[in-house]
This record gives structure tokens, sequence and C-alpha cells, in this order.
């Protein structure tokens, strides 16, 4: 396609209906597989998605998430490892991941059940619209000579 190849992509339904219409439309560089200790997955998911965060502004953005802790050592536990998955990221981090108070933890998160609450942990990952990048990625396949069709 982009590169000189030929494309011919083959939809069984219509194009970003069946699994991108029940994604989470979450854009995240892995930090679940962090706790595994696949950190060649955490890497290259985190630069995936610093790259489409970059070069599709229009289908992309910023989220910020709280994870809250419940004693001193997870508040130190997620920090330590968020820290390193915003690193993992390098230029294309999305943000510092901070260790906050238990009180800002609970103005951004009404409703959090409160008792043992020590503080929270706020880190950036990113959402995207799946199907308009479908729908563009189609676009690019006609517009370089290639074939999109559904079956």
């Amino acid at each position: 396609m982009t590169r000189g190849y030929r494309t011919l992509l083959l939809e069984q339904s219509d194009f970003a209906k069946s699994t991108s219409s029940k994604a989470t439309k979450l854009l995240h560089g892995g930090v679940r597989y962090l706790a595994q200790g696949d950190v060649a997955l955490v890497r290259e998911a985190s630069v995936e998605r610093g790259l489409l965060l970059k070069n599709a502004q229009h289908l992309s953005r910023n989220l910020s998430f709280v994870i809250p802790a419940y004693s001193w050592w997870e508040g130190i536990f997620y920090t330590i490892g968020l820290k390193l998955y915003d690193w993992m990221a390098g230029r294309l981090s999305l943000g510092s991941s901070k260790h906050i108070s238990r009180k800002k933890t609970l103005n951004l998160l009404p409703g959090l059940k409160e008792d043992h609450l020590t503080a929270g942990i706020l880190y950036h990952d990113g959402q995207f619209d799946d199907a308009r990048l479908a729908v563009n990625l189609m676009q690019t396949i006609y517009d370089k000579g290639g074939v999109a069709l559904n079956i």
C-alpha cells in the first residue's frame, strides 16, 4: 500500500462491524502486561500507541486514569510500575504518572470507597475512534490503488 505493496482487504461483514463495534476504544500501551513481566510487549504497545496518537490526532486523544491505592505498599508499587511504564514509552510517552493524595483521588473519583484509601496514581493512556480509523485505512487503500471488499 503506502510501501509499494499491492493490497487486498477482505472483510466478512461490514467494515469495522464485529470486533471494532465491541472494543473498549482504549489505545493502551500494554500496562496490564507489565505486571506479567512482558516488557517487550509493553514497549511495542507503548510505541505503537504513541505513533497512532501522533499520526492520527483527529482520531485519538490522551486520556487520564486514576488507580486508587488502599495501602502504603500499593501506592509505592503502582507509582513505581507506572513510572516504568512512562519510561518504556520514551519520547512517545503521553505524560508523567503522578502519585496523588487521598483527597485529590476522592475529588477525581467521587463515590469511590473511602475506607483505607491512602492515595491514588494518575497515569495516561489513549482513546481512539476505531471505526473511523478503519474507514481512514480503507480510504488509504483505495487512494493507493488497493481493493477493500465486504464478502
